[in-house]
């Protein structure tokens, strides 16, 4: 294992020695690539371009989410930032390797979240629009493009979390892997109900499963938190390490995500007498969804570790629910024809 650790330190370096302009480049690509960006940013957008895509990208990145961590805590695997001091590898083979704002990652390393979180919520995205493509085109090439598109975002995304130090090599090739298998295998397997009662029983098994998991990991005497221990003694910048990288933040933002998506699902359905949002509609409902599921992150969040978790659940309940409910009531409110009659 040291021989694949040291060849992806080697990897880092050959990217970091690279021109200084893609410093930039790859320091955007792994921060928009953020599995956050799933829930605020991916999810708004393919629920008005369609609901059911929308509803299968939240459902499988939440899904994906938490896998993720419980791989993360089985596979115990080690982050660049900290492995070459703890390993020695720095003092026997010096190395000119730079720590970035979006380096210090708290949880283990492997798979990376970035690449299999990512990789498996576009999923369904990525099927909707090559089937929207072929609906219009016979083009080939137009048709290749939504699946062309998603390998490189993968592959950009997988060079951008080596480059930062947060990933080896071989951590990015099993997010993509594990990210692309469960996007296909869960795509058809989006929940089709939309009873509240399964949704927040999902969200408090993830929430509960996740708990027990970590207290049964402490009594068998695995120190589960170690990552965040190496993390804390290695990050370059102690302003760098953000509690929203530690699995339970994930273990939070999926568990409230679950129990938003139902509150949406049950209460965002059209009410009766309400016609399907036209083109227009639908884009506002999109724009004013960004910017208000971006500003839900911008609220101030409590210091104490505690509050925080509760803080950020509650965040990722209301990001779906304002998405489903409350945004599209709004817009069909503003737009109804003056005089014509209320419908109930």
């Amino acid at each position: 294992m040291e021989a694949l650790h040291a060849a992806g330190i080697h990897v880092a370096e050959a990217l970091q020695a690279g021109p200084p302009w893609l410093e930039n480049f790859w320091v955007t690509v792994t921060s928009v690539a953020d599995p956050k960006c799933i829930f605020t940013v991916c999810f708004p957008l393919a629920y008005f371009l369609d609901r059911k895509v929308g509803v299968a990208v939240l459902w499988i990145g939440l899904v994906a989410e938490w896998l993720n961590v419980v791989f993360k805590w089985f596979l115990f695997g080690e982050r660049p930032f900290w492995w070459i001091h703890e390993s020695g590898f720095a003092s026997r083979h010096p190395v000119a390797l730079r720590q970035f704002p979006v380096t210090c990652e708290t949880g283990p390393g492997s798979p990376s979240g970035h690449c299999m979180i990512t990789g498996a919520a576009l999923w369904p995205l990525v099927t909707a629009l090559t089937a929207l493509a072929s609906q219009h085109s016979k083009s080939l090439l137009l048709k290749l493009v939504p699946f062309s598109t998603y390998t490189l975002l993968l592959l950009a995304v997988g060079l951008s979390r080596v480059f930062v130090l947060a990933h080896f090599p071989h951590q990015v090739l099993g997010g993509i892997v594990a990210g692309a298998a469960l996007g296909w295998g869960l795509q058809a397997r989006t929940p089709a109900t939309r009873s509240l009662g399964f949704f927040a029983a999902v969200s408090l098994g993830l929430l509960l499963g996740s708990v027990a998991l970590h207290r049964l990991m402490i009594a068998a005497g695995i120190d589960i938190d170690w990552s965040i221990r190496l993390a804390t003694a290695w990050c370059t910048d102690p302003s760098w390490l953000r509690v929203d990288t530690r699995p339970f933040a994930s273990v939070c933002r999926v568990a409230g995500s679950a129990l938003g998506l139902g509150l949406g699902l049950a209460a965002g359905a059209p009410r009766h007498g309400d016609k399907p949002l036209p083109p227009r509609q639908r884009a506002a409902c999109a724009v004013l969804a960004l910017g208000a599921v971006r500003g839900l992150q911008h609220v101030p969040q409590p210091h104490e570790v505690t509050l925080w978790y509760a803080s950020s659940f509650l965040k990722y309940t209301a990001g779906p629910w304002l998405v489903a409910v409350l945004l599209p009531r709004l817009v069909r409110a503003v737009t109804r024809p003056r005089g014509s009659p209320h419908a109930e």
